[in-house]
Order: C-alpha cells, then sequence, then structure tokens
C-alpha cells in the first residue's frame, strides 16, 4: 500500500522531538479555544458568538475567534487568509452562526459540512481552506479529520506515499466536500495500516508528511490530469484482474454465472472491500 522509503523516512522522523513537542502545544491550545467555543458541547452558545469575534472593525485586527484559528494553532495546521475576509463574516454573521451548527452537527457526513454554503460569504469559497480549518477544529476528537486543508495537497500525498495511484471512482462528478472525504478517509487507512504511523497522532502525521514530501506550490492543471489518467489505467488493469480471476473460477465450475454476476456487482458497489474479495476468491 505505501512505498518502503516512506516507512523508513517514517522511522527516522523527529528524533530530537521537535516537531511533536510543537503538535501537543497546539493540542493543548485546542482544548482551550474549545472551552472558549464550546460549540460542539453545546450547540446554544454559537449563538453567543459576536462581530467582534470575528474582526474589530475599530482597530482592523482579527478577532478572538479567528486569533485561535490561524494564529494560536498553526502547528495544527496553516492558513494563509486576509482581513478582508474576517471582515466579510463579521458582516455576515448570522450566515456563518448557521455554517457553525452544521460545522458540529454530529449526524452530516465531513462531505455535507465541507458542501455546505460557504461561498456565500466572500472568501470562503473556492478549496475552502478555512471552512476546512474550522471543521477541523471542532471534530477533532471523530477521528475522521484531517489538517491538510488542500484538496490538492491531499491528492499529492497519497500519489507520492502510495505504491499505486490512487483517487475515489468517478472523481471528476464529486463534490468538492464528497472528494475531500474519500481523500482524508484514504489518507487516514495508510496512517492506520502500519505500525511505524498507527499511534501517530494525526496532525504529527501530516506534519510529516509535509516535512518529508512537500507539495509543489502549484499543482497545474495538467499534473491533476495526469495523475487522474494513471488513476484510471490502473483502475482498468484491476478490473480487468478481476474478471480474469471470475472467469478461471467459473471454467473449474467453482462459481455460477449468478455468483460471478453478484460478484462483479461487489466489486463495483463496494471499492473498498476490494482487496478482501480478491483474497476470498483466491483461496476457493
Amino acid at each position: 500500500m505505501i512505498k518502503d522509503g516512506v516507512l523508513q523516512k517514517a522511522k527516522a522522523f523527529d528524533s530530537e522531538g521537535i516537531i511533536k513537542r510543537s503538535v501537543d502545544e497546539g493540542l493543548k491550545k485546542l482544548k482551550v479555544f474549545r472551552t472558549r467555543y464550546p460549540f460542539a458541547e453545546r450547540t446554544d452558545t454559537i449563538e453567543l458568538l459576536r462581530p467582534e469575534d470575528i474582526f474589530i472593525t475599530d482597530t482592523g485586527k482579527v478577532g478572538e475567534f479567528f486569533h485561535y484559528i490561524e494564529y494560536d494553532l498553526k502547528s495544527l495546521g496553516q492558513l494563509r487568509t486576509y482581513p478582508a475576509v474576517y471582515r466579510q463574516i463579521s458582516e455576515q454573521m448570522e450566515h456563518f452562526k448557521r455554517l457553525l451548527y452544521t460545522v458540529v452537527d454530529q449526524k452530516k457526513r465531513l462531505a455535507e459540512k465541507v458542501d455546505a454554503p460557504w461561498r456565500e460569504i466572500k472568501g470562503l469559497g473556492g478549496d475552502s481552506h478555512i471552512a476546512k480549518k474550522i471543521i477541523f477544529c471542532f471534530n477533532y476528537e471523530t477521528g475522521l479529520v484531517a489538517p491538510i486543508f488542500s484538496t490538492a495537497h491531499l491528492e499529492y500525498f497519497l500519489n507520492t506515499i502510495r505504491e499505486k495511484p490512487w483517487l475515489p471512482e468517478q472523481y471528476a462528478g464529486l463534490s468538492l466536500g464528497e472528494r475531500y472525504e474519500a481523500l482524508t478517509k484514504e489518507l487516514l487507512n495508510v496512517k492506520e495500516y502500519f505500525p511505524e504511523t498507527k499511534n501517530w497522532e494525526v496532525t504529527y502525521f501530516c506534519r510529516f508528511l509535509y516535512e518529508n514530501y512537500t507539495p509543489p506550490k502549484i499543482v497545474t492543471a495538467s499534473q491533476r490530469k495526469k495523475l487522474r489518467e494513471e488513476v484510471s489505467t490502473e483502475q482498468r488493469k484491476e478490473f480487468a484482474r478481476f474478471i480474469e480471476l471470475l472467469e478461471e473460477l467459473k471454467k473449474k465450475g467453482r462459481i455460477t454465472p449468478e455468483q460471478w454476476r453478484a460478484y462483479v456487482k461487489k466489486w463495483n458497489d463496494e471499492a473498498e472491500s476490494r482487496q478482501m474479495l480478491i483474497e476470498k476468491l483466491r483461496g476457493m
């Protein structure tokens, strides 16, 4: 699943514990932030958020809420923002509060939270980096989020550290949130798969990636297209090998035509279980 060189770098990473201490300090500040703004535990406190918590108009400075998000919690994922964004948010507080209700709603998937109407506030749209960090901060304990807020960076890391290129099925047709959720889930799967990284805190793992596999400043359209083409080619090859296995089993009388069709349906419907399915069939 992961290239051998990655594991070697993981074993040698942060030998003096400098990054670990930085991450631990950031997590302590996250607890303070969550105590100061207990929106996930008490949604009614969202209504107490004031425009000056976002942006102080008289001084032109960022308010306390976003001072935490951008500066105090910098070690848990960096953002590049501008005061004008915070001014826009402070002027649309009711809409921002509705977004926060979505952020802390545990019944909503990560994709739904990212796909919420952030773009209706100027500066929060596009790849929604600010929105993703807010989501990370208020959903950290779920274990379903990672402090990588750029979709292109997630694509880059997975393509760089995995043995084979990977993107979700029908990637081009997915929404921003669906892409982000699928990429994040796969990144967490990779992290959990290996003893060297399994017990790492997720921020520490992401810092490892940024330190050792720094993404290019700009991921070009041609690079993204090349990745999609590589993934598509690999997926076709894997499906062809799967069909060959089914044909061999059918010829040997070990599966019926009905089972053949059922296994193909399972392949298409349950992408995450394909390796287990192949192992099962090989053992027949």
